[in-house]
């Protein structure tokens, strides 16, 4: 009896050797398996393909337009819609051509209006606080109004428009309707948000498609503004050329230097400048609106000091 019962431990034994040697044998088996099962699934079926850094992106519409294209439709369009307004201006009576620029007065206080709205934009709000746009844009015109009244920029302007009126059109036409309509025309068409919008964007390469728009609406108002006040329209391309090319310029080199909060601020204050415009247009009260516009440069540093500040 006891010769049996070592000879089933001995079975047992033997057995639980061949489930040991079993077990191990296949756990070696589905670890050697297990990488060759996995690994397929773990590769990538389509590898990435490799950048080109030979070819750079460029942001919007892969820069389809040479930077500066705007600006230079804009700078025809004024001209072709001068000419054209100096054409029929001299078909008209002196009392068609005062209700023209009376129409002018009344759009232009309209775009000022739809640019003023900028102040309560939710950017800005959320930048600097509810309360503090408003602000923003009454500290920008003020402090703007005075570096313009001191460095004597609507007077600049004016002693500038004289010498372009000597030189261009010598001995003809009025100089106090030259320097108006010279003055007057700079403004409107440097001044609006599509001319710092349309510009960096152009300059950053997102196309020029704001300043196309610009061109357009700045043509139709070239030909009423020349009907009403002659050359002094035509020669307003110069400033054109300067402001819109230096933003561009600007947007080129800097890139995006403009956040939403400090674009809406320099929107606002433009659209009140704008409102003086308009009052001279209406022949209400002469604003010195060129002294006005160091406030498109005041406002964003206010924006960036009561962002600091709150």
């Amino acid at each position: 009896m006891s010769t049996s019962i070592c000879s089933a431990e001995a079975r047992g034994t033997t057995s639980s050797q061949r489930r040991t040697r079993s077990g191990a044998s296949s756990g070696r088996t589905s670890r050697s398996t297990t990488p060759d099962r996995l690994t397929p699934a773990l590769l990538p079926r389509n590898p990435p393909a490799k950048r080109d850094y030979a070819q750079p992106t460029v942001p919007g519409r892969g820069g389809s337009d040479v930077p500066g294209l705007g600006t230079l439709v804009n700078v025809v369009a004024v001209l072709v819609g001068s000419v054209l307004g100096v054409v029929l201006g001299n078909r008209l009576p002196h009392r068609t051509r005062e209700v023209v620029t009376d129409a002018l007065g009344l759009v232009t206080l309209l775009i000022a209006a739809t640019s003023a709205v900028a102040v309560l934009d939710p950017a800005l709000a959320s930048y600097v606080g509810r309360s503090a746009p408003l602000l923003i844009v009454l500290g920008a015109l003020l402090v703007g109004a005075i570096l313009g009244s001191l460095l004597r920029i609507e007077a600049g302007l004016e002693g500038l428009a004289g010498l372009v009126q000597r030189r261009l059109v010598r001995g003809a036409g009025d100089r106090h309707l030259f320097v108006e309509g010279f003055v007057t025309a700079s403004l409107v068409f440097c001044t609006g948000p599509l001319t710092i919008l349309g510009s960096l964007n152009d300059g950053l390469g997102n196309g020029a498609d704001q300043l196309y728009l610009k061109s357009a609406l700045d043509g139709f108002a070239a030909i009423a503004f020349a009907a009403a006040f002659g050359w002094g329209v035509a020669a307003s391309v110069l400033t054109l050329i300067v402001i819109q090319g230096s933003l561009t310029a600007l947007g080129l080199v800097l890139g995006d230097v403009l956040p939403d909060a400090h674009l809406a601020a320099i929107t606002a204050a433009g659209g009140l400048i704008l409102v003086g415009v308009a009052l001279r247009l209406l022949r209400i009260r002469e604003v010195p609106v060129a002294d006005l516009l160091p406030a498109l440069l005041v406002a964003p540093l206010l924006v960036e000091l009561a962002a600091a500040v709150g």
